[in-house]
């Protein structure tokens, strides 16, 4: 038994022809090390209304109230309509194993459906396990995952970085970055600290300039200077809900290096391939 999970809550639902299942579901999530809410219902009689229950595990979810969801009907088609209606809700309909570890990979998805018609027990419990053992794969697919997440103008989004020789990757990070709230302030590390993080000779524009340049951006609503290597403190004083940050770190490493607060939401974006500030001032010196 792992017990690594601890602390998450998964919460669990069906209707009357998922009952059986649901319970042999509860007794291998505890097993795994989570949390368990059982909303029921306890019997297979009489019938109950499947939009009940998704509604309610949907709403759970997307309060936060629950780590993650699964629902089991019939077939599972009709839980999976029902909490795909509530923002924020990622529903995926998983009969086989490959569309069980590709909804997490590919998808994040929160709430797993299951059908209890469709397959047996011990089938639905190892697309179940499955479901559970794959990680999402925030490095290549958080940009479309976050296409289809609900986004709130009244959200501040902090990016922070060098920024000296902008390129293509910053554009698109930048954009990225002001798609997830309504209110994108980047923050630059001054010339002192950019000494200290990239060496004696850079920057190789000042910070001023380098503020003025991302002023200019549309996607940029406000740029700060701030004197330090690391984000940590400036994230205590503005206090965003979400950090971005470009990279190939996952949102879990920029959490524990920066120190950001798990209130705040972290997303990275990929590295664009073949740009880098870097690369590019190399290149400008090599001639």
């Amino acid at each position: 038994m792992r017990n690594s999970n601890d602390g998450e809550i998964v919460i669990i639902g069906a209707d009357h022809n998922g009952v059986a299942l649901k319970a042999k579901i509860k007794e291998r999530v505890k097993e795994l090390g989570y949390r368990c809410v059982d909303l029921g219902p306890f019997q297979a009689s009489p019938s109950v209304d499947y939009v009940d229950y998704a509604r309610q595990l949907g709403t759970m979810i997307q309060e936060g109230d629950g780590d993650r969801g699964i629902l089991i009907c019939g077939t599972g088609v009709g839980m999976s309509i029902v909490a795909n209606k509530l923002d924020g809700v990622r529903a995926a309909l998983a009969h086989n194993m490959e569309s069980s570890r590709k909804s997490r990979e590919h998808n994040d998805a929160d709430v797993l459906c299951l059908g209890s018609w469709i397959n047996d027990d011990d089938a639905n419990l190892e697309i179940m396990e499955a479901w559970f053992a794959e990680k999402f794969g925030e490095y290549r697919h958080v940009r479309r995952v976050e296409k289809i997440a609900p986004h709130k103008e009244e959200t501040i989004v902090l990016a922070n970085g060098v920024f000296d020789i902008l390129h293509k990757g910053h554009v698109e990070l930048l954009s990225f970055a002001k798609s997830l709230g309504g209110w994108l302030v980047v923050a630059i590390n001054s010339d002192r600290a950019v000494r200290e993080l990239k060496g004696a000779e850079r920057p190789i524009n000042s910070e001023i300039d380098r503020k003025a340049v991302l002023q200019a951006i549309q996607y940029v609503d406000e740029v700060v200077i701030f004197d330090d290597v690391s984000p940590t403190g400036l994230v205590a004083d503005l206090q965003p809900q979400i950090v971005v940050k470009g990279g190939e770190w996952t949102a879990d490493e920029v959490r524990a290096r920066d120190k950001v607060p798990q209130h705040i939401g972290v997303k990275v974006f990929p590295i664009v391939a073949g740009y880098s500030s870097s690369n590019t001032v190399h290149h400008i010196r090599e001639g």
